[in-house]
């Protein structure tokens, strides 16, 4: 085959063409961080970019339904840590109450503390955490608790359609997020409206009775704190591998995406090097022709 300028002109040029791509590429990637731009720089890790992403962004929301858990958590245990306290000083008073040696107006006195307390506990069954009432299952829209004397207490507490409001955590596994709606029942709220009556009318009759009902209602209440200590403990343990699983998925991506720069920065200096001679050796063929020779 015999080889024209017009051939070596071509070639040359198109050689040089590449070397500016290579080398436009190149300083991309040290520019970016990134091996690729746009999707056609390279499919295949586009196409893994997409994946690992997409299990980077679930990790991420489980993390957030975490975040979720733990609020819920938090203030249901404060919730309780508050209604327990409550309710032993209200055994406290009782036992003051039901003395011989108190006055009247001694037992007048306890009713109007004991009937703050109930109170209390009315606003601390009826928690709000972003609008939603934390005590009271899946049925978040509505209080546990109405007003009055005593109280009432929802009809629904007791039905197993609304005792769990589960969280995913991580594909295929949820955890419960609040205690049992039953925790504030109406017993709780009909045993201190007794007492506080029976304070009242400075009536200690059937106080031993009494009292022996509101230690089942505490019992009761510390039986849920000691359950919600246990989810607490499974929720740190899911939280830590969570933890690791966002640092993996973010290893993954950033081995997929990431540059190694210090090899790109060399590669770079390479194919500058490449690139200046090629223009230079270049220039030269491409200005040499048959009509120089002919001088």
């Amino acid at each position: 085959m015999r080889v024209t300028q017009s051939m070596v002109s071509s070639n040359s040029l198109r050689n040089i063409s590449n070397s500016y791509n290579k080398l436009a590429s190149l300083n991309n990637q040290v520019a970016t961080g990134k091996k690729i731009t746009k999707p056609s720089d390279d499919p295949v890790v586009a196409m893994k970019g997409m994946y690992f992403r997409s299990n980077l962004n679930s990790v991420e929301q489980y993390k957030r339904n975490l975040s979720e858990l733990h609020l819920w958590m938090d203030n249901s245990e404060a919730g309780i840590e508050q209604a327990t306290s409550g309710l032993e000083r209200v055994r406290e008073l009782s036992l003051q109450g039901k003395n011989d040696t108190n006055s009247e107006d001694e037992r007048a006195a306890i009713s109007k503390e004991i009937s703050q307390i109930k109170d209390d506990l009315v606003n601390v069954a009826n928690t709000k955490i972003n609008g939603r009432y934390i005590f009271h299952g899946t049925d978040v829209s509505n209080p546990v608790v109405s007003s009055g004397s005593p109280p009432q207490v929802a009809a629904n507490i007791n039905d197993p359609s609304i005792d769990n409001y589960n969280v995913e955590v991580s594909q295929g596994i949820t955890m419960k997020a609040n205690i049992s709606p039953s925790t504030f029942n109406q017993e709780t709220f009909d045993v201190l409206q007794e007492i506080e009556d029976k304070m009242a009318n400075n009536d200690t009759e059937g106080m031993d009775e009494l009292l022996e009902r509101l230690d089942n209602v505490i019992n009761s209440i510390n039986s849920e704190r000691a359950d919600l200590g246990a989810k607490s403990n499974r929720l740190e343990m899911v939280e830590s591998r969570i933890d690791a699983q966002e640092v993996m998925a973010n290893k993954v991506l950033s081995d997929n995406e990431d540059v190694d720069m210090e090899l790109a920065i060399t590669q770079l200096s390479v194919q500058e090097s490449v690139h200046n001679a090629a223009l230079s050796v270049g220039a030269r063929l491409i200005q040499t022709s048959l009509i120089d020779f002919l001088r």
